[in-house]
């Protein structure tokens, strides 16, 4: 590292929000608007996001954010699928009605109408602890897609358009569908070969929206969050994804899954404070930064003691209780990086100790701090494990987004932890973070599947390259 690196001010984090949009400007402008709906294991969300196709850029016009511990215990005759990593049980017809009331909720509070003003929906779930399978995250999907039509969502907007005619008259003009179809990749990315992902990882849809979010979210900062790069989305589970350099479609070739949010959350469900089953930091942290210190830095030391971080070993059908398939990954050339508390979360409840601890000797605010630290940590070791199974060099993008992951003091710590590894000259230039990743990506999924984009303002390509759709229409021309 330079002298003069060493003697420049700490840098600052790259943290991507983008500025509110009014109700008058979207009907002005070809506003694109797109619902993300997500349950997620501690939240469920609808977030309306819309992108203004003369310059792609996303804004965030509502977010209606629900406790998914809050939805309706289970009716008779109704069957419990899934449970939410903290145990609460769900029915597709309990889902369902979250979802709906989720959606109006949204739409009302933001004042635009479903049948009017929406665009498109995109459904996901973070709810993979309680399947037994990957495959059965398609039974979930569902749940949602029932949710969204019985909240008065036309079949239309959770579908592709099959041609330019199906496209609205004011973004016609936006879409290129007579030139190139959507084949698969968003935001020119495939999935891991040879499937849709889930087979591999649960949630990898998870970490394919993240990671397009990142790269709309990025638009807003001076770091060109392009292929190749890595996401890490900490949400109450782990997900994200680390891509190539080829072109014009770069491949998966390393997925996160595991633990994140909930690490966090045991130790706050330790503190007496929140309910010892299914509390969560969201419960007690007030949006504002504490104080770091080195009693802080000292138990982050401790609390990281008990993470585990590893490529998943082959012959595990869990991982931090997210269901993975490692020798079908090795076989396509995927990398699964792992993050664990003892095995599927086994040793949650010392970490629950430890805040007891941390809590009773130094205060919630020392607690909070050592968190910060401790999810920082986890951060570097998640992409050094990448770094040494040869993934990722300094030439690869790096992009973080989640509750776990950019509130508090983590972008700074996790800027900081980063650099350790040596990887660049200037981290925050290559670091990225960003405010609903899952929702932007649900935007930028949207348009791909509708082939709407904008060439001016790419998203897809390496970092420091133009547009591809050149190398795009070549492709599909041979293919």
């Amino acid at each position: 590292m330079s002298i003069s690196r060493l003697l420049r001010s700490k840098p600052k984090p790259r943290i991507a929000e983008s500025p509110p949009v009014d109700i008058l400007e979207l009907k002005k402008d070809p506003y694109y608007i797109v619902a993300s709906v997500e349950v997620g294991n501690s939240t469920t969300k609808c977030i309306l996001t819309a992108t203004n196709m003369k310059n792609g850029q996303t804004r965030i016009v509502n977010k209606t954010v629900k406790m998914t511990r809050d939805v309706r215990k289970p009716r008779p005759g109704e069957e419990v699928f899934a449970h939410t990593l903290c145990g609460t049980p769900l029915t597709r017809e309990s889902v369902s009605e979250l979802v709906r009331d989720t959606l109006l909720e949204s739409h009302a509070t933001a004042r635009l109408s479903i049948k009017d003003d929406l665009n498109f929906v995109v459904r996901s779930t973070g709810v993979v602890a309680g399947f037994s399978s990957p495959d059965e995250v398609g039974t979930f999907i569902q749940a949602l897609a029932d949710g969204c039509l019985i909240a008065g969502v036309p079949p239309r907007l959770m579908t592709p358009a099959m041609s330019i005619q199906n496209i609205p008259d004011r973004f016609r003009p936006y879409s290129l569908m007579e030139k190139i179809v959507f084949n698969g990749p968003v935001a020119s990315v495939f999935p891991p070969k040879g499937s849709t992902g889930v087979e591999i990882v649960a949630n990898e849809m998870e970490g394919e929206l993240a990671t397009a979010g990142i790269k709309e979210g990025s638009k807003w900062t001076d770091v060109d969050f392009r292929n190749p790069c890595l996401s890490l989305d900490f949400g109450t589970t782990l997900d994200g994804r680390i891509t190539s350099a080829e072109m014009p479609y770069s491949n998966t070739i390393g997925n996160f899954c595991g633990l994140a949010g909930a690490i966090p959350d045991a130790l706050i469900q330790g503190t007496g404070l929140v309910d010892p089953q299914t509390g969560t930091t969201l419960d007690l942290f007030s949006g504002k930064k504490v104080k770091v210190d080195r009693t802080a830095r000292d138990y982050a030391r401790v609390i990281d003691e008990h993470i585990r971080i590893e490529r998943v070993p082959v012959g595990r059908s869990r991982y931090g209780s997210v269901p993975v398939d490692p020798a079908a990954a090795e076989k396509i050339g995927v990398v699964l990086i792992g993050c664990d508390v003892g095995e599927n979360g086994s040793e949650l409840n010392r970490l629950s100790q430890l805040g007891r601890k941390i809590h009773q000797e130094k205060g919630l605010k020392t607690l909070f701090a050592a968190i910060d630290v401790a999810a920082a940590i986890t951060a570097r070791r998640l992409v050094k494990v990448a770094v040494d199974a040869g993934l990722v060099t300094r030439d690869t993008a790096i992009g973080v987004t989640g509750r776990a992951g950019i509130s508090g003091n983590k972008p700074e710590l996790i800027l900081e932890e980063i650099g350790t590894l040596g990887l660049y000259d200037q981290p925050e230039k290559n670091i990225v973070f960003v405010d609903d990743g899952l929702a932007r990506g649900a935007a930028v999924m949207a348009r791909c599947m509708n082939s709407m984009g904008t060439p001016r303002h790419p998203m897809g390509g390496l970092r420091g390259g133009g547009c591809i759709l050149r190398q795009r229409i070549e492709y599909e021309a041979r293919t």
